[in-house]
């Protein structure tokens, strides 16, 4: 709960210079009101309140908001306190008037609640697959203007701009370099294995060390394939081109060989048995002959299998399994050929857990369990279709081949469409008609057996095709080291595209290349990474989050095509006709969960990898503008926002101070006050819209450079100072008109400022040029007119610096008259900033003679609690007291130099010397600052200036000076206006009060009052504003733009 005190201020001033007469009857103030000429309050957006608060039994209340702007000498009004805010009490009412209903907060003009039904009664009146999608998307950005090397890192950097570029394109390129050491340690394991087994080095008769061996093996043999394919692709493109022709001949050859030999199995299937026992597969790697007994010497003897499931290999009488006992051994072809109707059993999916035994469901079985025997084909995974999908997957990782030599192609935009799409077609046919004709043709158990257990580790391909297994052989072995020559070609180039681009800077040498353009540094870093690769040897774990990676850079090719589609660009003009943003985003969508499916941990490491590169370009600044869709993208969302925000006023809920900052330059374009800037960042702390403003005086043609300087200069400032936000100066003939165009114009649509900050003319006093201070309060009247809040900084270089930190220490705020709950609102966005955080708030607000001090106290008490607002709270009671001497000789003097000032001129030679002088001025380049108006005062003249003394002259001179004396003769007998002593004592008494109260704050906001109705008077209300904020140190004059900014509503 808030803390109250209710202090009561004496009056220590003794004797008074004037009285003050009695106060004026109802009647009287009803008559004044009828014969006033002022503005119908109806128009005004407070005066909805005001008619709410003002009810039968608040008469004198009501009488507190009359503007009587005009008073003769012994009249009296009767809340004298609060004299310096009266020609404002119809639309800014004393805070006691409202705090009792106020607590309630359901009186307020366009709070929530008015709001929301405000917003309610204007609503009533308102009424193939995943690679050919990426094959057409790539398509239609490559033939979207020229694509150099770099291939898919070029079009999606191009597109999404070089953040993304980076680090798909990095993520890419690692893919690729590792995908190049899994083809040649596949094209090892089939050199070992199936062709020259012998050559194996290292050798072991243990079983457990025979995989280590093996892998010591692959080490050795792929460190050298290795280093002879860099060779290849180190001598030059073209001959891995004339290998790669040579490869694709072996390659086909092996396709057209399965098509013979599944054709050629119709009528004469392969000799290809499986032992089962009962519809159990069986291992036939450690049996003899496929039945329980054979035959040694007329004698039927038991066979090794019933060693395997009996207690006793040599006796038929022995113990065996049960499952063993009830079914027969049997052999079945494991090739039964095309025309055997396999395909009707093999149509339907059939995913088994790890540990089950592999079964023919079409043979006969006894149902009886037995025991798990290892003799027995097991499954050595659980089976499932994602699990197939990321087997399936490396198979089609080629179709960006084409796109990452795009350098080497003659026509790039003709190249990849046509030959991308031809080779998905083709492979896409090779790819689906081999799965029908190897379930056509080839036994599901078979199929199901990983590692060939059943049919003795022979390659099942191979057996299947015609006319030799060699065929297969050796056409898998060219098909792993073709595409690992692809790979060793296509990664440098496109390491070499991103270093070239020089978006990250420790990848810069890898842009230099040989005189006939090979990117040797580049080759020479991807044959180190795939020969990190190939000592890894085992890549089960590396593989996925390779698949990752291309996935990730397809996902990325589709989402440029999408954006580039939707936003509709000019310079989006492909040849490539047939693609369409659905696709792209279909494709888009499949990638992303397939990266999920498959493996969603490996899917986050390869996230979290790209992310990592994308803030690394980002933190060093790739300041690269290539015209990329993510500016479009950003371009059409800020259209979008600022479309819905014209749609109505912002919420109380979501109302913050959006600021205009009104800087003053001095003549060598630096900021005079940066403070401003300072506390901008404070109040804001980086949220909401900040515009900084500045004017130069002059021509816009003529002072256009330094306009453009001043502007860099405030841009420096502004990043110094971490305010973010836009910059905006202004060229205009005359001071004042700038500021009124920068107040009316700035921002856009529903992001306009409604807040301007400004600082104190100091010194404006001991300036003989009225200007300063006439500036200013032009800018209250414009500021006031335009319904904006403003803020006036007092004493600005006193304010804190970012770095400095307020242990403890008080924000004062002094409410004295309602203003929509800025005051409530400020001090709680300082306190988020860390050097205002340790400060505590402090509420004073003043209660007159018929004010109920406790109530107010209870009333603001219920109003803090709905606010969520922690503060202390002081109701400080100013009684009704005689005008002391004091205040009536301060107002005597300050009417007494205001008349000196308008009657002391200059005699006319000296005025039209002055004029010569300013004329001469200003034929020169003269930057002038806010805050100073040169060209709209008397000094300034139009006639043409005469050098020469006459004798009218003479005598006007003469007559001039006569009228000066009386002038100041008058002086002496003049007395003050009854209306400035009310004022100054409102200022004296209030003065007394804060600083007395304040004079330890850290800082002290308190109610701006508005200018004088009348422009004779500005020169007094500058005079009232500085005698109300003596003695304070930090102090921020707030002024209300007349709506409700704060609200107890959630």
């Amino acid at each position: 709960m808030p803390h109250f005190t209710v202090t009561k201020v004496e009056d220590p001033e003794e004797g008074a210079a004037a009285s003050i007469s009695q106060e004026p009857s109802l009647a009287d103030i009803k008559a004044r009101i009828q014969d006033s000429d002022e503005p119908d309050l109806s128009q005004n957006s407070i005066t909805g309140e005001h008619s709410q608060l003002l009810d039968d039994g608040h008469k004198k209340a009501r009488n507190a908001y009359l503007n009587n702007s005009n008073y003769e000498e012994g009249d009296e009004y009767f809340d004298k306190n609060l004299a310096l805010f009266e020609e404002e009490m119809d639309t800014r009412p004393k805070v006691s008037s409202l705090l009792n209903r106020m607590a309630n907060y359901t009186n307020l003009t366009q709070g929530a609640k008015e709001h929301e039904e405000a917003e309610n009664i204007t609503e009533g009146k308102k009424k193939p697959t995943k690679t050919m999608l990426t094959a057409i998307s790539m398509s239609a950005i490559a033939t979207n203007g020229v694509v150099p090397a770099g291939g898919s890192y070029f079009m999606i950097s191009r597109a999404l701009g070089p953040e993304f570029g980076g680090a798909v394109g990095l993520c890419f390129y690692l893919g690729t370099t590792f995908a190049a050491a899994m083809y040649i340690l596949g094209a090892i394991e089939i050199f070992l294995v199936y062709i020259v087994p012998r050559a194996a080095i290292f050798h072991s008769d243990d079983a457990l060390k025979e995989s280590a061996a093996m892998l010591n093996n692959m080490r050795v043999y792929g460190t050298a394939f290795l280093v002879l394919m860099v060779l290849v692709v180190f001598i030059g493109v073209r001959y891995v081109n004339k290998f790669a022709s040579l490869f694709l001949a072996c390659v086909i050859v092996s396709i057209l060989a399965i098509y013979a030999g599944a054709i050629k199995s119709s009528f004469a299937p392969p000799h290809f048995p499986v032992c089962m026992l009962g519809n159990r597969t069986l291992s036939s790697r450690h049996i003899d002959v496929c039945s329980k007994t054979k035959e040694i010497n007329n004698m039927t003897v038991p066979s090794k299998l019933w060693g395997f499931f009996c207690n006793s290999s040599q006796f038929f009488n022995a113990t065996c399994d049960e499952y063993f006992v009830h079914n027969n051994v049997t052999s079945i072809q494991g090739i039964p050929g095309l025309a055997s109707g396999i395909i009707t059993e093999n149509l339907w999916s059939n995913y088994l857990p790890k540990g089950e035994i592999i079964e023919k469901p079409s043979a006969k079985s006894s149902d009886v369990l037995g025991s798990l025997n290892h003799e027995y084909v097991l499954v050595d995974i659980t089976t499932s279709f994602t699990l197939l999908v990321g087997i399936f997957f490396p198979s089609v990782t080629g179709i960006m081949a084409g796109s990452n030599r795009s350098g080497d192609l003659k026509d790039a935009q003709k190249s990849i469409p046509i030959g991308t799409i031809l080779a998905i077609l083709t492979t896409s046919f090779v790819y689906l008609s081999n799965v029908v004709l190897f379930g056509a043709c080839i036994e599901g158990v078979v199929l199901r057996d990983k590692f060939g257990d059943a049919v003795k580790g022979n390659l099942v391909v191979g057996t299947l095709s015609w006319p030799s297994p060699w065929v297969i052989v050796i056409g898998s072995f060219f098909s792993t080291c073709g595409a690992g020559l692809q790979s060793l070609t296509g990664a440098p180039r496109l390491l070499q595209a991103i270093a070239k681009d020089n978006i990250i800077p420790f990848l810069r040498v890898f842009g230099h290349s040989k005189a006939n353009g090979e990117p040797t540094w580049a080759l020479l870093l991807t044959a180190a990474i795939a020969e990190l690769g190939i000592l890894i040897a085992s890549l089960d774990l590396v593989a996925p989050i390779l698949s990752m990676f291309f996935l990730m850079c397809y996902l990325f090719v589709n989402l440029a095509c999408a954006l580039q589609t939707l936003l509709r660009t000019p310079n989006w003009r492909p040849r490539f006709r047939y693609y369409h943003w659905a696709l792209s985003f279909m494709g888009m969508s499949i990638c992303l969960a397939l990266m999920f499916i498959s493996s969603w941990y490996y899917a986050i490491v390869a996230m979290v990898i790209a992310g990592m590169i994308y803030k690394y370009i980002e933190y060093q600044g790739a300041e690269k503008e290539w015209g990329d869709g993510i500016r479009g993208l950003s371009l059409s969302a800020a259209r979008f926002a600022l479309l819905r925000l014209e749609e109505g006023p912002p919420h109380t809920k979501n109302w913050r101070p959006q600021l205009l900052v009104l800087l003053k330059l001095d003549e060598d374009l630096h900021v005079k006050h940066p403070r401003l800037l300072t506390f901008a960042s404070q109040l804001k702390a980086g949220k909401g819209l900040t515009i900084v403003g500045s004017v130069i005086v002059g021509n816009f043609l003529e002072n256009y450079g330094e306009a453009l300087a001043a502007e860099q200069t405030i841009k420096h400032l502004m990043e110094a100072e971490k305010v973010k936000g836009f910059c905006q100066l202004v060229v205009a003939a005359k001071l004042r008109e700038g500021i009124s165009h920068l107040i009316q114009s700035c921002g856009l649509g529903g992001m306009k400022h409604n807040t301007v900050v400004m600082g104190w003319p100091n010194g404006w006093r001991q300036s003989e040029d009225a200007r300063a201070w006439k500036t200013f309060i032009g800018t209250v009247r414009v500021t006031t007119a335009a319904h904006l809040a403003l803020l006036v900084a007092k004493n600005i270089s006193f304010f804190p610096s970012n770095v400095e930190q307020f242990s403890e220490g008080n924000i004062d705020v002094w409410w004295i008259v309602h203003d929509g709950g800025m005051l409530m609102l400020l001090p709680f966005l300082l306190k988020q900033h860390k050097v205002w955080r340790k400060c505590s708030i402090r509420i004073f607000t003043v209660a007159q003679l018929e004010d109920n001090s406790i109530q107010m106290k209870k009333d603001l008490a219920t109003f803090l609690y709905h606010l969520r607002i922690e503060a202390e709270v002081e109701v400080v009671e100013m009684h009704d007291s005689d005008i002391s001497a004091y205040t009536y000789e301060r107002t005597l003097m300050m009417e007494q130099r205001s008349q000196m000032l308008r009657h002391m001129r200059l005699s006319k030679t000296e005025r039209d010397r002055e004029a010569q002088l300013v004329k001469d001025r200003n034929s020169m380049l003269r930057l002038t600052s806010i805050g100073s108006d040169e060209d709209e005062e008397t000094e300034t003249y139009q006639e043409k200036v005469h050098m020469t003394w006459t004798k009218d002259k003479y005598m006007a001179s003469r007559g001039q000076k006569a009228k000066s004396m009386e002038g100041f003769q008058d002086l002496l007998n003049m007395r003050p206006d009854q209306s400035n002593v009310r004022r100054m004592h409102t200022a004296v008494k209030l003065n007394e009060v804060i600083v007395n109260k304040s004079h330890e704050a850290k800082l002290v906001l308190l109610n701006m009052p508005g200018p004088p109705r009348n422009p004779e008077g500005d020169e007094n209300y500058m005079e009232f504003l500085e005698v109300l904020t003596e003695g304070l140190e930090r102090v921020l004059l707030v002024r209300g733009g007349g709506s409700e900014v704060i609200t107890i509503y959630s």
